[in-house]
């Protein structure tokens, strides 16, 4: 397109004008010969530790903790925001990703070194949730028609969001307040702010954190079938993008420069040495070589 845009722009503009025709019920034509903009395959932005220690540096409060556990476990950010106390297990050091990308359900790590921040992040929501119901609120949003099953299952302790938004909302279908989990712009928010802090030139989001760890565990070694798993990838070529990052395979692959003597490399236009002389070749000697 002339104002060269963005291969989804141009799917989008396209399925637009589709929609429309089919709207005012006017003939769209034969589709076939329509060529749609292939999609660039790109690498994703990943961290180094240094890096993210830094990142994380430079966050302080909830917003490091969230920032911990995406680094940590590889979850997305939805699927942090959205986690309920039951789905904390302390004593195996596990989280139960519920409802996932493709609406599934998975297991992944519970940061050992999140214990403790986590446990007092706990106790301060358990506080504000005591508080909620002693004046009749004190309800989270259920998934599906669970809350027409377990009627009173909204009020409960380990169906409360981990991280509980500042301020409820009234659900326009069934005029229930309820307190839904924190925004997920906020972190975004804070997270670009934080980069700026660090002075990284990556262009790092929360996503991000989730591409570190992948990265991470296979610098580690870990069987990519188990990294596909902690990650929730239904096809195993998208957890392999993170073996392109590493520019490794099975095995690490080592740069052919990096087994060079570490000669210094003359540059182009300098006259070469004699290695028997030790003067510039070509050159004859004024002073005689007796």
């Amino acid at each position: 397109m002339r104002g060269k845009v963005s291969a989804s722009t141009q799917n989008q503009a396209l399925c637009a004008l589709i929609f429309l025709y089919r709207l005012l019920g006017k003939e769209v034509g034969v589709l076939d010969e329509v060529v749609r903009a292939k999609r660039p395959r790109r690498l994703p932005v990943v961290l180094t530790e240094e890096e993210v220690d830094r990142l994380l540096g430079c966050m302080d409060g909830l917003t490091r903790l969230i920032g911990q556990l995406l680094y940590g476990s590889g979850m997305r950010i939805l699927e942090c925001l959205g986690m309920r106390v039951k789905d904390l297990d302390f004593q195996r050091g596990e989280i139960t990703v519920r409802d996932g990308k493709g609406r599934k359900d998975r297991v992944t790590l519970l940061p050992a070194s999140c214990n403790h921040p986590l446990g007092d992040h706990l106790s301060a929501v358990r506080q504000m949730h005591n508080d909620d119901l002693r004046v009749g609120l004190g309800r989270a949003p259920l998934p599906d028609a669970l809350s027409r099953k377990y009627p009173s299952a909204d009020r409960e302790w380990g169906w409360q969001f981990v991280f509980p938004a500042s301020s409820h909302y009234t659900d326009r279908t069934t005029g229930v307040r309820h307190r839904h989990h924190l925004h997920e712009s906020v972190i975004q928010k804070e997270v670009s702010q934080a980069v700026r802090r660090a002075g990284l030139t990556k262009l790092a989001t929360p996503h991000t954190l989730r591409h570190s760890f992948a990265t991470e565990l296979i610098r580690d070694g870990y069987d990519i079938r188990t990294v596909q798993e902690l990650l929730g990838h239904e096809d195993l070529s998208t957890t392999m993008i993170y073996t392109h990052v590493l520019n490794r395979g099975g095995r690490g692959v080592r740069s052919p420069a990096d087994r060079l003597s570490g000669r210094p490399v003359p540059s182009p236009g300098a006259p070469t040495r004699d290695p028997v002389l030790g003067r510039p070749a070509g050159r004859p000697n004024t002073k005689g070589d007796g």
